[in-house]
């Protein structure tokens, strides 16, 4: 088997298992808890760029205005994105959460129409109409948007295309988004601290670990995913990367029994149909192509 396939699928595998994860600290407040994500995250970034000796880039960053504004605005896409998706999971709404990634794909289609001036092809558009279709059922069925996954997908959809236009790799985008947000989040931890307020400082001796783990947990899936990446087409990763919100899906519905009743079935079940029409379509045409 290629090896990027076994990279992609445990990227993809371990983001899906995040659920879990945040569950697991629970007792923690969302933006401490997306506070420690970002200050741990810093420290082991900090540590793999050191052993890999890979600082050449920074000062050339450091200098150009330009590409610092846009990291900036990627970076407070992902902490935005990191902070709804964290309390997303800690107030019991896992299954809104991954229709977030399952729309992300097609968010990102629509983005490059608006924004690359990417032409969408006839079998695209009608993945799309399918998987608005979708999205306004759930609507109509809910009573509102659902405005989690909207969220969830919008934030990482502009993210991504931020990170497309910009000309860091995986690993370097991410150490300096995190440099980025790091002092806010060590300040707003020492506002906790000094107020009393700080969920780490009560937390049990297994929560501050799992805390502390928030940097490789954040880190080793980017490096197995940038890993993956290189050595497979990128339309076999992105038929790979469905297994998060699966996971993320079947983790709420089995393990947490959050509500998926027949309405939602035919909501997502529209959605699903509009991600398998659209990704058949680009396999089918990287073959074609390929022939």
């Amino acid at each position: 088997m290629n090896p990027g396939v076994i990279y992609a699928f445990s990227a993809f595998a371990i983001w899906g298992l995040f659920p879990i994860y945040f569950k697991a600290l629970h007792s923690i407040g969302a933006v401490e808890m997306l506070a420690h994500r970002m200050a741990w995250s810093m420290l082991f970034l900090l540590i793999v760029m050191t052993v890999r000796r890979q600082w050449k880039w920074l000062g050339p960053v450091l200098s150009d205005r330009r590409l610092l504004a846009r990291f900036a605005a990627s970076a407070v896409l992902l902490s935005a994105n990191w902070g709804i998706y964290i309390w997303a999971v800690n107030d019991g709404r896992i299954v809104e959460a991954s229709l977030g990634y399952f729309i992300n794909p097609l968010v990102n289609v629509l983005f490059g129409m608006a924004f690359l001036h990417e032409r969408l092809r006839p079998v695209q558009w009608i993945a799309v109409t399918i998987a608005a279709l979708g999205v306004l059922w759930l609507t109509w069925v809910n009573g509102a948007p659902p405005w989690i996954s909207l969220a969830l997908a919008l934030t990482f959809g502009g993210y991504g295309l931020l990170r497309k236009t910009a000309s860091l790799g995986a690993l370097e985008g991410l150490t300096l988004e995190t440099m980025l947000l790091c002092p806010v989040a060590l300040l707003y931890l020492f506002f906790l601290s000094s107020h009393g307020g700080s969920g780490f400082a009560h937390a049990s001796p297994g929560v501050k670990l799992l805390l502390a783990a928030a940097g490789p947990v954040t880190a080793v899936p980017l490096l197995l995913f940038a890993a993956g990446a290189r050595r497979i087409p990128l339309s076999m990763l992105g038929l790979i990367q469905y297994i998060t919100p699966t996971l993320q899906l079947l983790i709420g519905v089995v393990i947490y029994q959050e509500f998926f009743g027949h309405d939602q079935l035919l909501g997502y079940g529209a959605i699903w149909a509009a991600l398998a029409i659209y990704s058949l379509e680009g396999v089918y045409r990287a073959r074609a192509a390929r022939v």
